[in-house]
């Protein structure tokens, strides 16, 4: 996945097969004509990608993870990683993210609920 992000395009790292990702994509075009659709259930993250991701949500790979997950209780519960591990983790396992994540621009949110996309629209308002 490029890493240049085009700031009219609004770009969703989303998993298809939850209802909170199927929410977030029908949310996303409503705001914009363009969407950028990453399913992580057929790609894959760089983890350039994910460092920018982490760097505009200002959050760390870990704050990402779903712990309720199967494979993170079966493989990762209890084990000490640092960043770059917990980073790594996250782009190899991209289904493991605890929610949607738009971003347009330099702007990005963790959509958790899914509602919470329109917040992008109200900074792109507040910008023009």
């Amino acid at each position: 996945m490029s890493t240049t992000l085009n700031s009219k395009e609004l770009t969703l790292v989303f998993d298809s097969s939850t209802n909170e990702g199927r929410k977030a994509l029908a949310f996303a075009y409503s705001l914009a004509p363009k969407v950028n659709k990453q399913d992580v259930s057929e790609v894959n993250l760089s983890t350039t990608f994910v460092r920018q991701v982490l760097k505009q949500l200002n959050l760390r790979p870990k704050d990402l993870l779903n712990r309720a997950h199967p494979y993170y209780q079966e493989n990762l519960r209890g084990r000490d990683l640092d960043s770059e591990g917990w980073l790594n983790v996250l782009s190899h396992n991209p289904s493991l993210l605890k929610a949607p994540i738009a971003l347009q621009g330099d702007r990005a949110v963790l959509c958790e609920p899914a509602s919470l996309i329109y917040t992008l629209s109200e900074a792109q308002r507040k910008a023009d």
